[in-house]
């Protein structure tokens, strides 16, 4: 498959691209840095929030060969104010998700976050039928980013999955991630399941791995094809417990629902 990945150069972007790659796939990558040296595919530089610079790209790389399908992992990991959130999360999905309509580029496959629902108590079976219960401004933006695919589904046809990804790190380093995480190689098995899965339609599936203490229903990504492999349990003797453990324990979000996170929406110029 042809496939453009935004948010190359990040931390998700760089594994997926590299695992794609290595298992046949075409890329052609987007991200606002220029290409590192040695880069073995198309890169280009532009920003996801601009959407005359997005037509230019995907109308780039329609021009070298049919493109199958975008993945789009752009965007601001940290929290911010709503504003920020929603260009940095919804805006530069519709700009992407336009000039997919207007190329005919037939999916998306989206880094949504767990976030979107990180008021959700801890522990139980996570459904992805559970009502959104965004945990910071960064979560409210996913889940306006999850209600923008499945407009577009709908009145365009398109298909879009929504991954909604845990803890993405090399290994787990907290006692929640034992129950969040999500190996590098599992993240590449499961876009490419997104990539590959006949007619999803609207799809949310969650992103971690096989977990010894998960407590996310992995069915929904099952039925697409996404079959974790790798369990956090093997690196459980090196997490140190932590005071904060338990608090970060009581919801899905982990610190994120704290009052760490309590701020404004919108940032205001401070009184003078």
């Amino acid at each position: 498959m042809r496939v453009l990945v935004t948010g190359a150069a990040g931390s998700i972007g760089t594994v997926v691209c590299s695992g794609l790659v290595d298992r046949g796939h075409t890329v052609a990558a987007l991200d606002l840095v220029p290409e590192r040296e040695g880069t073995p595919f198309d890169w280009y530089t532009a920003d996801c929030a601009d959407p005359d610079a997005v037509d230019a790209v995907i109308s780039a790389v329609h021009r070298v060969g049919p493109l199958d399908a975008v993945v789009h992992l752009a965007g601001n990991p940290e929290e911010a104010s709503l504003t920020e959130e929603l260009e940095s999360h919804v805006v530069t999905t519709a700009a992407l998700l336009d000039a997919m309509v207007r190329h005919g580029v037939p999916r998306m496959v989206y880094a949504g976050s767990n976030h979107a629902v990180g008021f959700t108590p801890a522990g139980e079976p996570l459904r992805v039928d559970v009502r959104p219960r965004p945990d910071t401004f960064y979560g409210v933006a996913k889940v306006a980013a999850e209600a923008l695919l499945s407009l577009y589904v709908d009145r365009h046809g398109l298909d879009a999955v929504a991954a909604r990804i845990g803890s993405f790190l090399p290994q787990p380093e907290t006692r929640r991630a034992l129950s969040t995480w999500l190996s590098h190689d599992d993240a590449v098995r499961m876009v490419e399941a997104c990539l590959r899965a006949p007619d999803p339609g609207f799809a949310v599936l969650y992103g971690v791995s096989a977990n010894t203490r998960g407590w996310w229903d992995l069915e929904p990504g099952r039925a697409l094809g996404y079959h974790p492999e790798d369990d956090a349990e093997r690196f459980a003797h090196l997490v140190e417990p932590a005071p904060g453990d338990e608090a970060e324990a009581a919801h899905v979000g982990g610190p994120h629902t704290t009052d760490a996170y309590l701020r404004p929406a919108l940032d205001r110029p401070s009184a003078v």
